[in-house]
């Protein structure tokens, strides 16, 4: 079985997003040459990108643009070639262009339909925290890697709002010298229901 995960920044205060849905309010942080190497790194892994309707128009919007490929040519290389899928009820239909091509758009979250695809492909969902929320509370996250930004925002959108409460384990965590913090978390619950599954295998 693959691998559904989270790759988010989020505020010291628990934000993903400022209160008008703005994914950019971290780029003002001090470069690091660690952290980009280390996010170059983590984007060649080929996985089918996972992305709401919002964060999807703000992706599509730079990604394939001359100045981002110009900018950072790997990252826009695997953001515009990757598999993408699209959660949303209000696009009708997505559009593929030289530089935005594998673009799948779904209107509904079926647990089973994303457990059928989870079968052949590793996915990682990109910002869209109300796909975070509906996919946490569904069970279907494997692990999340949460970019702790040293800044408060003060007001935003949270992260895991309304979700029910759902016990983390740590399983990692980077620390980088502009302040950035990488923590790596997956649910307990998975390493109960891998103990249960040992246990039965050897009944």
């Amino acid at each position: 079985m693959k691998k559904i995960s989270v790759f988010n920044h989020i505020s010291i205060d628990g934000f993903f997003a400022g209160p008008h849905g703005e994914i950019d309010w971290f780029k003002f942080i001090e470069k690091d040459d660690e952290f980009e190497t280390y996010t170059h790194q983590q984007s060649q892994s080929s996985n089918t990108l996972v992305f709401g309707h919002t964060t999807y128009e703000m992706m599509k919007s730079y990604w394939p643009t001359p100045d981002a490929i110009k900018s950072d040519p790997d990252m826009a290389n695997v953001m515009n070639n990757s598999k993408k899928i699209v959660f949303s009820k209000k696009l009708k239909s997505v559009e593929e262009g030289p530089n935005w091509k594998n673009i799948k758009l779904l209107h509904d979250i079926n647990r089973g339909e994303i457990l059928k695809l989870k079968e052949k492909e590793d996915i990682t969902i990109l910002g869209s925290g109300s796909i975070v929320q509906q996919f946490t509370d569904l069970g279907l996250i494997d692990s999340y890697q949460l970019v702790v930004v040293p800044v408060v925002l003060g007001e935003g959108k949270s992260m895991f709002k309304h979700v029910k409460m759902t016990n983390m384990k740590l399983v990692d965590s980077k620390t980088f010298k502009n302040g950035i913090v990488l923590h790596t978390y997956k649910p307990a619950e998975s390493d109960e229901e891998t103990k249960q599954a040992g246990k039965l295998s050897q009944n």
